[in-house]
């Protein structure tokens, strides 16, 4: 469906309102990958690269590497105006075992990093804290546990062995979500704002954007390595092997001291920005 331009936000809720099940049903029609040009302002915590090694890993094969990375979190407005629910992936979790660890969405079988034996996907709830955000509470975080073997891509092996590989994005088919949206003329969609709009955590995007559709169910066919996600809040959260590369190539995260998150840390968004 052609999106027209409005002249106010009014004229955008109606037509939001009047449209949705197409709108919807549209959505549903697409798979929802990576916004490669979408920016947002991120709160992010410095030093939020991989954990370099893991001593204890008895991964001795030096063609190997085992990494756990962020593929979506919930309770965060992205580029596409959704807000994903926690609870949206369990069952899809249960059923679909052919899920792919890939290289920028691209279901090709030299972008493959992953699948079968050598994944892992599950979620698992974690503080805004612990994953290196500013934010207060929690997420529900769909990650994934991968091995990753040169000969399969080497690309990519390289890209996570360094330590370039700082964002996520899942490659998903909707399944429910709904309209919400911040205005007391519209009865079911206000009522929607007013029961999960307490869960968003960048409150202000979503307050100026005046609508959002919250996700509660999707299926989840991929996770993939990009640049940048729709979803910013992915990180790579550990790179693990026995080889390790040389010294000043594997970016380090060590868990900031209570109380020194800081906002936004404008030359690692300029290097990132570069890269």
């Amino acid at each position: 469906m052609e999106i027209p331009e409005f002249k106010t936000q009014k004229e955008l809720f109606d037509f939001l309102v009047k449209n949705q099940n197409s709108l919807i049903a549209q959505k549903k029609a697409e798979m929802k990958c990576a916004d490669a040009i979408s920016f947002q302002c991120i709160k992010i915590a410095k030093n939020t690269g991989a954990n370099k090694a893991d001593e204890d890993n008895d991964n001795n094969n030096p063609d190997e590497i085992k990494v756990k990375v962020v593929i979506n979190t919930t309770n965060l407005l992205d580029s596409h105006k959704d807000v994903h629910i926690p609870g949206l992936w369990h069952k899809s979790l249960k059923e679909n075992k052919l899920i792919m660890h890939l290289q920028e969405h691209q279901m090709k079988f030299d972008k493959i990093i992953s699948d079968g034996d050598d994944l892992k996907a599950y979620t698992k709830t974690y503080t805004w804290e612990k994953l290196g955000y500013e934010f207060e509470g929690d997420t529900e975080a769909l990650v994934f546990e991968s091995t990753i073997k040169r000969a399969r891509n080497p690309y990519m092996f390289d890209q996570y062995q360094k330590g370039y590989v700082r964002n996520h994005s899942v490659g998903m088919r909707y399944i429910k979500l709904i309209l919400c949206i911040n205005d007391e003329d519209y009865g079911a969609e206000h009522d929607a704002w007013e029961k999960y709009y307490s869960q968003i955590v960048n409150k202000e995007d979503a307050d100026n954007s005046g609508f959002f559709w919250a996700v509660r169910d999707a299926q989840v066919i991929e996770g993939s390595a990009v640049p940048k996600g729709s979803n910013w809040a992915t990180p790579t959260l550990s790179v693990s092997s026995k080889n390790e590369p040389p010294v000043g190539t594997q970016e380090q995260y060590t868990e900031p001291p209570a109380g020194t998150h800081k906002g936004i840390n404008y030359d690692f968004l300029i290097e990132n920005l570069k890269n």
